[in-house]
């Protein structure tokens, strides 16, 4: 397994991202990972890595890179603190729905023409507060992506015009998403909102809450992880990429 750190032109800068391949030598389909507010960290390069081997090639970009280069915190924020709501606000503000688009399509163009890509549809999983951000890069980029997946993702349906459940008109890929119970991010009545929506919606599609799991489960320095609960979201995610991303042809690069 290789791992490099390394840099992504965007149209508003540079983002330093992670890319992770089960190999040097080879092609596998390619992945991209969104991490939570908290940004690129051990833990998410743990989950990148367990994905990679898997048999995919899987590209972490810095979301955040036009307020600060990851590590976002130096140590894992408390929540409650006022300080780090004033960070969290000053990270977000800048992620406009048109600027996560254009990132996305960025991301996407980059992922597809790296050398350990195989050609063929890419994947997007996001987690938390991204789990809308993959909405995003599938509705931006229904030519590339094929699969998405969110893992407790908050604010899939909302009463703003800009409702991530609004965006499922231009998707095609293939979707899932998993939610936690009590989940002030996305409450019951939200997540029934947006299974309205999907059920009217013409994709493919799976949602479901999983019982016991709180907000964040799936990530390994996360006070309410979940190990079997992270396993069982890891083998619907690897079930999603492996049907949807289907043994696509070797192609030579550039």
């Amino acid at each position: 397994m290789v791992e490099d750190d390394l840099e992504i032109r965007t149209s508003a800068g540079t983002s330093d991202s992670v890319i992770v391949a089960p190999g040097r030598d080879g092609q596998w389909p390619g992945v991209i990972m969104l991490t939570d507010i908290a940004g690129i960290r051990p833990a998410f390069r743990e989950m990148a890595r367990r994905l990679a081997g898997a048999g995919y090639t899987v590209l972490m970009p810095n979301l955040f890179y036009r307020t600060a280069r990851a590590p976002i915190f130096e140590t894992m924020p408390d929540w409650n603190d006022e300080r780090t709501r004033s960070r969290v606000a000053a990270l977000r503000t800048p992620l406009t729905p048109e600027a996560i688009e254009r990132d996305g399509s960025a991301y996407v163009d980059f992922l597809a023409a790296h050398a350990n890509v195989s050609f063929g549809p890419l994947g997007v999983v996001g987690y938390c507060a991204a789990g809308s951000f993959a909405m995003r890069f599938a509705a931006a980029r229904p030519d590339a992506i094929a699969a998405a997946a969110s893992f407790h993702g908050g604010g899939l349906a909302t009463d703003a015009p800009t409702s991530p459940h609004l965006l499922l008109p231009r998707i095609k890929a293939r979707l899932y998403f998993a939610h936690a119970v009590k989940d002030r991010s996305m409450p019951a009545e939200a997540i029934e909102k947006f299974e309205r929506a999907l059920a009217e919606w013409s994709g493919t599609y799976e949602s479901e809450t999983y019982e016991g799991a709180l907000h964040s489960w799936t990530v390994p320095d996360s006070p309410v992880y979940d190990e079997a609960l992270a396993d069982r979201a890891f083998a619907n995610l690897t079930e999603l990429l492996g049907s949807t991303l289907k043994q696509p042809q070797v192609r030579k690069h550039a």
